[in-house]
């Protein structure tokens, strides 16, 4: 009976793709959404003031018109641009995928792009992003970069392990 019940499952989740593909477009919009949400609140609270909870971490408002680790900086424009290419390959990656780890995975970078890519086009930084979650030991960054980390750490997770690798 366990194994029917499996296959069942399985087989409603093959025979319906497009359940799949949602639930990832709607981690993807409410990432975007909590991170945007966040990056408002950074803007309005802690301009001038960072806010540390304990030793260096905490929160601190800084524009980051680069990619990871300021990389890039000065360059927006060019960012933006491969930001957007970027979010329609995650998006093509979403609706091909069968695997549900990998839909969460696809879900989160994507979210994550888009949430930068939302900053970049629609607030008034000049290209920059915000970022405001310091840690003292790692650069400050935001909910965006954070999905992008775990998604990127979930599709490592998820990929098969080769034969030969056993």
């Amino acid at each position: 009976m366990g194994k029917l019940a499996l296959s069942e499952g399985a087989g409603i989740s093959a025979r319906k793709p497009w359940v799949r593909h949602l639930v990832g477009l709607l981690i993807a919009a409410l990432w975007v959404a909590a991170d945007q949400a966040t990056k408002t609140w950074a803007e309005n609270t802690l301009a001038g003031h960072p806010d540390f909870l304990f030793g260096h971490f905490g929160f601190e408002l800084i524009y980051n018109s680069g990619i990871a680790f300021g990389i890039a900086s000065g360059a927006p424009g060019i960012i933006t641009v491969f930001g957007i290419v970027v979010s329609a390959v995650l998006v093509v990656v979403l609706f091909r995928t069968r695997r549900p780890l990998t839909t969460v995975a696809a879900a989160l970078v994507l979210g994550g792009a888009l949430g930068n890519v939302v900053d970049r086009i629609f607030r008034h930084n000049g290209g920059a992003v915000i970022d405001f979650l310091h840690s003292g030991f790692w650069p400050t960054f935001n909910l965006a970069d954070a999905g992008v980390v775990i998604g990127l750490v979930l599709a490592i997770i998820a990929t098969p392990k080769s034969e030969g690798a056993r």
